[in-house]
């Protein structure tokens, strides 16, 4: 029943779309025609063109061949007398190869009886050892007539060193012994009385033995190190020990590099006589110093960038007080090109704890006293930014500020005249010697240098600095200049002459003329400030070689005739004028 409904109504909705649909075209019929005309552009084709076949098939009983034909050269030889010339490259001119020499020595004589010598010799013992041999000496009597008592000097030096080179590592060791004599030669009249000028006896000898020696090498974790061992000492009996061992190691990570430079650093020694603060000389002063340091850095490598992120951690230890510290340091270091080699921009903030010696302090200074407090200098940061480059393939330049802090600085200050210590072994005791001062000094400075090369046979220099100090206890920066200031210039004048000179300035000083008092502190003595005048030294040398072996100077000191004193109370010799002559040979 319910499948005939379904068909039923089925039937009607159909015959309601039928109708309903007639309707609808009824109504559209109703609504008129319209004629539509569509026009469409012409559009031409061009079809492929039949192309006749270049071998027709042809379609018959007869088919022509082709006949065969075959092909043969006749060859004639042709007698030929044609020789082509051969070409020839043109020959380069090549510079001869300078020829060196393994030798060499030096002598020289001047006014003040300076005199001059100079040897050296480099001797290959087969391809990969060699063994080098040098003397140096240099003395002068003197003769200053601003002073009062014998001021000749002499200094003497021979080295050895024996080399050996592998392929991936080389190695050296080497001898050194000097022997130098000055003389505390800054006596005053009213210091020296009435005492003669013969029985002061004020000489002063110091000695130096060291070995030592340094390794060096290729792809291995270890990059070297090197070693020192050193004694030195002087006429009053009194010296000192060192030893220095450092080494680097480098630990590639990634495409990064971190290093390791580590040190031990021991000096321990004994000055027989006390400070001449003290009336009485009634004990020795000893001193003793280790230091053991090591300076992890990361290095970090770019395109135009070079970083340096590290830090310095050092342990000192006073075995002769018996105390120690630990001390942090950063090694901060960068640079980068702004313009490639125009201008380069640099900086970097680093400190350390510097070792004080005796032997270091003479070579800086050799009219100190053998009564000397040594200690180190704790240099706790020097931050410092600069920009350098090359203006011009053949102009340099650098300019730099730094901001450095100290404690404990060495400064050289005279000792106070003290006529209570005449038991001592030397005479040093006339206000005639220095001491060393130690104060907490913060010092900005700006420095400034341009380099000319003008070509292969002219090159000049120039440098300036200017300096500011500030001292804990208010007192000067005793002899620091705040103003410095040199010139050189090298000048090859063709193949046989040569010429070239120094000149420097140094600004005005400080220091302290003082007079000793029993039971009295050292600083409520009776005293003076000096002001030491600034000056400007100018030297200059001349040389003409005959050949490759043999060549003559002149050399020129304190051209001005400026009797300056470097030290208070030590005014330097005048005009100086040494000629000598050079010669090189294969020993």
């Amino acid at each position: 029943m319910q499948k005939y409904i379904y068909i039923i109504i089925t039937l009607l909705f159909t015959t309601f779309q039928v109708v309903t649909a007639q309707e609808k075209d009824n109504e559209e019929k109703d609504l008129g025609t319209e004629t539509v005309t569509v026009v469409k552009a012409y559009k031409p084709t061009i079809s492929d063109a039949f192309k006749i076949k270049s071998v027709p098939i042809i379609n018959g009983a007869v088919e022509l061949k082709k006949k065969p034909i075959s092909y043969s050269i006749f060859s004639v030889p042709v007698a030929s007398t044609f020789t082509p010339a051969k070409g020839k490259a043109t020959a380069v001119k090549k510079k001869k190869p300078e020829e060196l020499y393994n030798s060499y020595a030096s002598v020289g004589l001047g006014n003040f009886s300076n005199a001059l010598l100079d040897f050296y010799t480099s001797r290959p013992i087969n391809r990969n050892e060699t063994l080098d041999v040098g003397v140096n000496h240099h003395s002068s009597r003197g003769d200053i007539k601003e002073t009062t008592v014998d001021n000749v000097f002499y200094d003497t030096k021979a080295t050895g060193m024996y080399s050996r080179k592998e392929r991936d590592l080389e190695w050296n060791m080497n001898l050194g012994l000097q022997h130098k004599l000055y003389s505390w030669y800054g006596v005053t009249n009213d210091a020296l009385g009435t005492t003669p000028e013969s029985l002061i006896d004020e000489k002063q000898n110091y000695f130096n033995v060291e070995l030592g020696g340094e390794l060096k090498m290729e792809d291995y974790l270890i990059k070297g190190g090197d070693v020192l061992v050193r004694r030195f000492w002087d006429a009053t009996q009194s010296g000192e020990n060192r030893v220095v061992i450092n080494s680097a190691l480098e630990i590639p990570i990634s495409s990064e590099l971190i290093n390791f430079n580590i040190k031990l650093d021991y000096l321990g020694g004994k000055f027989k006589n006390t400070s001449l603060n003290n009336t009485e000389n009634t004990e020795r002063i000893k001193f003793g110093h280790f230091q053991a340091g090591i300076n992890p850095n990361l290095v970090i490598l770019r395109d135009d960038l070079t970083l340096n992120l590290g830090a310095n951690i050092v342990y000192g230890l006073n075995t002769n007080a018996n105390e120690s510290n630990f001390y942090i340091y950063p090694t901060i270091t960068a640079s980068y090109r702004l313009a490639g080699e125009t201008a380069i921009a640099y900086g970097g903030i680093e400190g350390d704890l510097k070792q004080n010696s005796y032997h270091n302090f003479v070579k800086e200074n050799p009219f100190v006293s053998p009564t000397l407090t040594i200690l180190p200098t704790d240099n706790q940061y020097n931050a410092y930014g600069g920009l350098k480059g090359q203006l011009l393939t053949n102009l340099g330049y650098n300019v730099k500020v730094s901001y450095t802090t100290e404690n404990n600085r060495a400064l050289y200050k005279l000792n106070p005249e003290n006529s209570f210590r005449g038991e001592d072994d030397k005479d040093y005791h006339l206000g005639n010697s220095f001491d060393i001062f130690y104060d907490d000094i913060k010092t900005f400075a700006f420095f400034a240098e341009l380099n000319i090369d003008v070509n292969r046979n002219f090159a000049l220099g120039i440098n300036a600095e200017i300096l500011d100090y500030n001292t804990e206890t208010n007192n000067p920066a005793w002899n620091l200049p705040k103003v410095k200031g040199s010139l050189f210039m090298d000048y090859q004048i063709g193949e046989k002459w040569f010429t070239g000179a120094n000149l420097f300035y140094v600004g005005e000083r400080k220091d302290l003329n003082s007079i000793a008092a029993p039971a009295t502190l050292p600083q409520n003595f009776n005293s003076t400030e000096v002001v030491l005048k600034d000056f400007f030294d100018a030297n200059a040398h001349l040389g003409y070689r005959f050949d490759k072996t043999l060549s003559v100077f002149v050399k020129a000191a304190n051209i001005t005739n400026n009797n300056y004193q470097r030290w208070a109370n030590y005014p330097v010799q005048g005009f100086q004028v040494l000629a000598g002559a050079t010669y090189k040979f294969d020993l």
